[in-house]
């Protein structure tokens, strides 16, 4: 498990890199499905680059529709939406507050990204949790550039080995950034996967290997 919290990279980099998602409490489950449907669709309005459910899946994966997937989703499932900028997570935060769906909304991201949008929509963050950061034998991790790519899944599904793959790739020109990055972000199951910010880790991963 990495969860959002565990996401890598520097401050620049992470500026690009917000996650909104639905957490029901169990008292609240039944009858939260309409209200898991309209923050999706709020959600869904402003563009994210990955959308879904980890019961379901992404809009990423070729076999899933969004307006199917919203059809499908039960009362009490954990969705989420992923966005590139402030500004626009800020407008989803607006029209949520707006909305008082009466759940519990989360953002995983820069803390003072959070703060700004609580801020301009009238409303103030409820609670923090931050991560330690990795503890143990650090000395198996991988190479820096794969860990800032696996951690954008919140449950670790994409695998160092194929990140590396898709890095080869891109290094010969087999596929482009914008294409590895899809079809790592198909092997998130969560929806939290950031398509965007993978293709600007490989686009310098490119650079790199040309330098």
């Amino acid at each position: 498990m990495t969860n959002t919290l565990h996401r890598k990279g520097s401050v620049e980099e992470l500026k690009g890199d917000y996650v909104i998602f639905t957490s029901i409490a169990k008292d609240y489950k039944p009858g939260s499905a309409p209200k898991i449907h309209e923050f999706l669709r709020i959600c869904n309005k402003y563009g994210p680059v990955n959308i879904g459910s980890s019961k379901l899946g992404s809009v990423l994966q070729d076999d899933v529709d969004f307006n199917d997937l919203v059809i499908k989703l039960k009362d009490g499932s954990t969705s989420a939406a992923v966005f590139t900028d402030v500004d626009t997570l800020q407008k989803v935060v607006s029209d949520l507050v707006e909305a008082d769906l009466g759940i519990s909304i989360n953002i995983s991201g820069l803390l003072e990204g959070a703060h700004e949008c609580c801020g301009k929509s009238g409303i103030q963050r409820h609670s923090l949790e931050q991560s330690l950061g990795f503890w143990g034998a650090k000395d198996r991790l991988p190479e820096r550039e794969v860990i800032e790519i696996t951690t954008l899944c919140g449950h670790g599904m994409v695998s160092f080995n194929l990140i590396r793959k898709m890095m080869e790739y891109v290094r010969m020109r087999r596929l482009t950034p914008k294409k590895a990055a899809t079809i790592m972000g198909k092997c998130c199951e969560c929806a939290v996967f950031n398509t965007d910010r993978a293709e600007r880790i490989l686009e310098k991963v490119l650079e790199q290997g040309e330098g």
